[in-house]
């Protein structure tokens, strides 16, 4: 049986189930992630989205995007917290692994956009990285 992780936002407003069956976890150092976070990077992991469902404060999300339906950040309208994104033409999501409070089974395994990471972050760990995207094997 699959376990089930809960997640919420800062304030508590808003609250997600999301299977514990994610298909891969990166950290991302791209500009965006690094505003939209206000972090030097953006630990994610990628799941289907049909497998996350917000439990308490739907009307709570404040949806940014161009094409809400396909692509958006999904966050609390109230404090502000970055919860996932919807990506890949809408078919998945990408959860914002700080916004989990129960551990995923999964770790990251790669930094992405490191050709934009923050000149004042340092990488110290020996994970895989990459300029852009995750070069597929």
């Amino acid at each position: 049986m699959t376990r089930s992780l809960a997640g919420m936002c800062f304030c508590g407003a808003v609250h997600y189930s999301v299977s514990d069956e994610f298909r891969y976890a990166l950290n991302c150092h791209c500009s965006n992630c690094q505003r939209t976070t206000g972090s030097a990077f953006k630990p994610f992991a990628g799941i289907e989205c049909r497998k996350l469902s917000v439990t308490q404060g739907a009307s709570d999300l404040l949806i940014h995007g161009d094409q809400p339906d396909m692509a958006h950040d999904a966050h609390c309208r109230r404090c502000g917290s970055l919860l996932y994104s919807l990506v890949r033409d809408g078919q998945w999501v990408h959860v914002a692994l700080g916004s989990l409070v129960d551990a995923p089974s999964i770790r990251p395994t790669a930094h992405i956009f490191v050709g934009s990471k923050a000149p004042w972050f340092t990488i110290t760990d020996d994970l895989p990285q990459y300029e852009g995207h995750v070069v597929e094997s």
